[in-house]
């Protein structure tokens, strides 16, 4: 049976990932949060739903105990970090998503059919996501998945394409643009819509998560499937088929 580790363990979403693996008979060979020891020597995999620079951390003790199974929720990379984190996947099997749910890797599939149907000097492209006000990055890892999809449908670079904030007399929006809006209140879970926006009539494509529940599930069957793997870097698209 495949043993865990749990990274971030007193946080929400570890105590998330530790309930789910509770319920379903996992071993769980190691929990560790911010100042303690990473200790992997007992784990197949850990789950990891914490910051970039812990990220980076934990891959290294990863690849230091042979190479494990890292499944990293944490968002927020900055390039560097990114750049950094690759240099894993030769010893790691990293398998990285900014949601684990399934409905939103579906939801990815259909904004990218939809933005390579719609004409871009017709159809405006608007990533909206909402999320509990003790999340610190901005736009959402599920958001920015969003808006890539969106690009790749319509053959853009995201990079090019994003608006991420209008304030003051910003002029009118130039066509092809995908505009991002954020909203950080209470305890919202994850709220993510696609609106496609033409003069005469409007798409909105959207998705609702109600529990974290959703996500550590993901996490773990995501966890099971890397550890069948070779290293590598894989995300939920691999794990669900869809690659």
């Amino acid at each position: 049976m495949t043993r865990f580790a749990v990274a971030g363990a007193k946080g929400r979403m570890g105590q998330a990932v530790i309930r789910v693996l509770t319920e379903r008979g996992f071993d769980i060979a190691a929990t560790f949060d911010k100042g303690d020891d990473i200790d992997l020597t007992n784990a197949d995999a850990v789950i990891d739903f914490t910051t970039p620079n812990a990220t980076l951390a934990i891959a290294e003790a990863c690849a230091a105990a042979g190479g494990k199974v890292h499944v990293i929720g944490s968002t927020g990379f900055m390039p560097e970090q990114e750049t950094a984190l690759n240099a894993y996947q030769d010893r790691n099997i990293i398998i990285r998503s900014g949601n684990f749910s399934l409905g939103v890797n579906i939801l990815m599939g259909l904004v990218k059919q939809a933005a390579a149907k719609l004409d871009a000097l017709d159809w405006d492209i608007e990533v909206t996501e909402a999320h509990h006000k003790r999340k610190v990055d901005a736009p959402s890892g599920t958001a920015l998945m969003l808006g890539h999809a969106a690009a790749d449908g319509r053959g853009v670079s995201l990079h090019n394409a994003k608006v991420a904030a209008r304030d003051g007399l910003t002029g009118q929006r130039e066509p092809g643009t995908i505009g991002f809006s954020v909203i950080r209140g209470g305890g919202i879970v994850g709220e993510h819509s696609v609106l496609f926006a033409a003069e005469d009539e409007l798409i909105t494509l959207s998705h609702s998560a109600r529990d974290r529940t959703l996500f550590a599930r993901g996490a773990v069957e995501a966890a099971l499937y890397g550890v069948k793997q070779s290293p590598g870097l894989y995300d939920m698209q691999d794990v669900l088929g869809f690659n």
